[in-house]
Order: structure tokens, then C-alpha cells, then sequence
């Protein structure tokens, strides 16, 4: 018979301050493949893991820029190739009244980038995590903190990896299974 897989090992703490510290010690350890679980947000933690990247202004950006883009460029193909119609004696080019339209697209694109660039970078709709094999961790929505090492971290080590948890001084140690 085949051993199921392990996505990693998972320390329950009582505290904030007992997860920060054992992040902030993981991190330290050389651990790189970390995630950890609150029932509210600690701004520390997300610092503690190493965790400073976020893409969603930069998506927000180009997309923001594409239908800036896109709103002026469509305006002008109609204007000054498609339909060419002198009202007024305006030129075909007649960039001043394109402002608007052009504004409004920025705005759309860019909220619209921004929503689906977070759901995309959040890997979400997750109906499923491995995380919620662990009967456990059914705690975290009401008073208790997790931090789960991946498997797939470099240093991850079955043994040496749960010797290491017990020494941060965690409640509980499970491994999860994928």
C-alpha cells in the first residue's frame, strides 16, 4: 500500500505573541516554505513569515493602463479611420472630448484587474485546502493559531521538522495530509 502524501506539518499555539515568535524563529531557522492561520489578522505575522510580496497594485496598474489605452485608441479608430465625420469643424483627432471615455475605461479596467488579480494571486475560488484534513484546525475561526511548514520547503525534514515545531513550544503537532 502507498503512503499518502504530506503537504506539511502543522504546530498549534494558544497566543499571537507564541505564533509570532515561533514564526519569527522558523524564518530564522532557514524555513522559507511557511504559512500561517489566526482567527484575526496580526500584522506581524505576514512580516514574521516573510511574506512581502504583493502583485495586485502592479496588475492594478497595467490594467489600468490597457484601458486607458484601449478607451483613447477605440475613440480614435472611430473618429479618425472607421467613421469620419466633421461636426462642428473639429479635427478627427479631436483628443480634448476623448478624456472622459478614456478616464472611465482606466477606472474600469483597473477595478476590474484588481478583483480578478487578487482572486488569481489568492488562488482562489478554494473550495479545498489540505490544511482541512487536520481535525483541529477547526479552532482557528474561534481562539487558536496555527503555522504550517510545507513539505516542499527545502529544509523540510519529517523528523527534524517536528523536533523543531516541539521546541517552539506548540500545543498540538499534526502532520497534513495532502
Amino acid at each position: 500500500m502507498k503512503p499518502e502524501p504530506i503537504f506539511g506539518m502543522m504546530a498549534e499555539f494558544d497566543t499571537a505573541t507564541d505564533i509570532v515568535a515561533a514564526a519569527e524563529r522558523t524564518t530564522e531557522a532557514g524555513y522559507k516554505k511557511v504559512d500561517a492561520y489566526s482567527p484575526f489578522p496580526i500584522e506581524e505575522l505576514a512580516e514574521a513569515i516573510g511574506f512581502h510580496k504583493n502583485g495586485v497594485p502592479l496588475i492594478t496598474l497595467i490594467g489600468g493602463i490597457l484601458g486607458m489605452c484601449g478607451g483613447f485608441m477605440l475613440q480614435w479608430w472611430i473618429n479618425t479611420i472607421s467613421y469620419p465625420v466633421n461636426i462642428g469643424g473639429r479635427p478627427p483627432n479631436s483628443w480634448p472630448a476623448f478624456i472622459p471615455v478614456t478616464f472611465e475605461m482606466t477606472i474600469l479596467f483597473a477595478g476590474l484587474s484588481a478583483v480578478f488579480g487578487m482572486l488569481v494571486l489568492n488562488g482562489l475560488p478554494m473550495p479545498y485546502h489540505p490544511v482541512f484534513n487536520v481535525p483541529r484546525f477547526a479552532e482557528v475561526t474561534r481562539d487558536k493559531f496555527f503555522l504550517v511548514i510545507f513539505s516542499s520547503d527545502p529544509r523540510y525534514d519529517t523528523v527534524k521538522t517536528r523536533a523543531f515545531l516541539e521546541s517552539l513550544g506548540a500545543k498540538s503537532i499534526s502532520e497534513v495530509p495532502s
